[in-house]
């Protein structure tokens, strides 16, 4: 990773802890008296030259089903914010292609050498295919590549402000403002994507 990056990463990851910390106080608080421990949910997912890395959510389901905070949590994205950590450790990046799990990665066939672009930058807290809602199959390869196809900080800033925006007014809502803004071509992103 650039130095570049890496101080814009960091800079946003203590950045993004000092603002929300009392918000994540308040969502262990209510997943521990909703649901009890763990408040905590660790995955294994693939990083940088894929890598294993262990990324961090605040737990949402149970036995399998959607807890109560869970919901909110899932609809707002507030759910990620722990991955802050797995930023400042250097695993992830504030934006980039979303983690895959190594079942993930097999099941779509991302295994193969043509794929090797995908994993030549760190997975991201949020990035394109996150905002756009694209399923981790081909459709979000186009948005993958233009993570891979090298920084910019003004694209990291955009994508980071939609993302305040879905935490503040839900994922539903932001991704049919930001599509619509696509499609007019009033956004930065449209001239990446349209490449």
């Amino acid at each position: 990773m650039t130095p570049p990056r890496r101080l814009f990463d960091i800079a946003g990851a203590v950045a993004g802890l000092a603002v929300f910390a009392p918000v994540m106080l308040l969502i262990a608080l209510a997943v521990l008296l909703d649901d009890g421990r763990p408040i905590l949910f660790p995955q294994e997912r693939l990083g940088y030259r894929r890598r294993p890395f262990r990324i961090l959510k605040f737990r949402s389901m149970r036995d399998g089903r959607v807890t109560r905070v869970g919901r909110v949590l899932r609809a707002s994205g507030l759910d990620e914010l722990p991955q802050f950590f797995n930023i400042l450790a250097g695993e992830m990046s504030a934006v980039g292609p979303r983690p895959l799990t190594a079942d993930d990665v097999a099941r779509l066939g991302w295994d193969e050498r043509r794929f090797d672009f995908r994993w030549s930058c760190r997975p991201g807290l949020t990035g394109l295919a996150q905002l756009l809602g694209a399923r981790a199959d081909a459709d979000a390869l186009p948005f993958d590549r233009v993570h891979a196809n090298g920084w910019s900080p003004l694209l990291d800033s955009e994508l980071i402000a939609w993302s305040f925006a879905v935490n503040a007014f839900g994922k539903p809502r932001v991704r049919a403002w930001l599509r619509q803004r696509l499609v007019e071509g009033r956004s930065g992103l449209a001239r990446r994507t349209s490449r």
